[in-house]
Formats: structure tokens, sequence, C-alpha cells
């Protein structure tokens, strides 16, 4: 399955189809995928693969919620620089989020960090200290679309856990 997709990879990468191409993707494929079974991924079985890839649509999403969020924010931030306002008032804010794993948190930090004018200054608990560059751009840290998201994941894992 993994050397299906890392041929397929190969092939969409390389932009043409030779015979060279085909034959040394045929080779390198099923050799790499190989590897990262036995020392990447030891304990991924073909059950755990198959969960990983029906999940795969919703990592998207998220991934271009992240890329939308971002370019939003770059807009805000040089609207922020390029007007004649010499005012930025900075701003240390405390934001408390319902999230309960601590790796949905740690999530929420980072995407929270690579927005522009943010950064999550400290993570204690389910208490987040943000830097904003302004307080303009304190509204997108609380109850964000962020936040949203891996709430409804989180109680997706807790049914997943009752079963």
């Amino acid at each position: 399955m993994i050397a299906l997709a890392l041929f397929f990879l190969w092939i969409i990468f390389n932009g043409k189809l030779t015979l060279e191409i085909v034959l040394f993707g045929l080779v390198i494929a099923p050799a790499l995928a190989w590897f990262v079974q036995r020392f990447v991924t030891p304990g991924l079985t073909n059950k755990k693969q198959m969960l990983m890839l029906r999940q795969l649509p919703g990592y998207i999403r998220y991934a271009w919620l992240l890329i939308k969020e971002i370019t939003l924010a770059n807009f805000a931030v040089m609207r922020l620089i390029l007007t004649d306002s010499d005012i930025v008032v900075p701003k240390l804010t405390i934001h408390h989020t319902s999230l309960k794993t601590t790796p949905a948190r740690i999530i929420l930090a980072d995407c929270i960090t690579l927005t522009p004018g943010t950064i999550t200054v400290n993570l204690n608990k389910d208490e987040y200290l943000v830097h904003c560059l302004d307080e303009s751009l304190e509204d997108g840290v609380f109850h964000s679309e962020f936040e949203k998201r891996l709430l409804l994941k989180e109680s997706q894992w807790e049914e997943r856990m009752k079963h």
C-alpha cells in the first residue's frame, strides 16, 4: 500500500513518464516502503495505516484552514504596518481553552504561533499566554476555528475510546 503510494508520487514528481523512470520507481518504492515500515514506523499495522488514510481528508481540511488563517493574518499585519497610524498597542492576553488532551492543546498553541501577529508565550494546562502584535488581533485568538475543530476531533476521539 505504501509502496504503491510512493510509486505514484515518484511518477507525479518526475513530471514525465519514461521507461527508466517507471523501472527505477518500481525498484525504489518498495525498498523505501520496507525501510519506513521496518525502521521509521515499526508498530504501524495495515489496520492503523487504513485508519490514517481515512483521517487524511480531515488533516487536509485542517491544513487548508491553517493556510487560510495565516494568509488572512498576514493581510491584517500588513494593514497594521502600512497604515499611517503610528499607534500599535501590543497586548499580552490570557486565553482558557476547553481542550482536554495535551496534543490538542499543543496543536492549538502551534497554530496561534504560526499565525502572524500572535505568539503563544506560555502554555500551562488549559491556560495560554498569548502576545498579540496589536490588541485588534486578540479577537482571533479567542474561540478560533482551530479550537472549534480540535474540540470536535476530541469528542470523536472520546467516542472511539468508549467503543
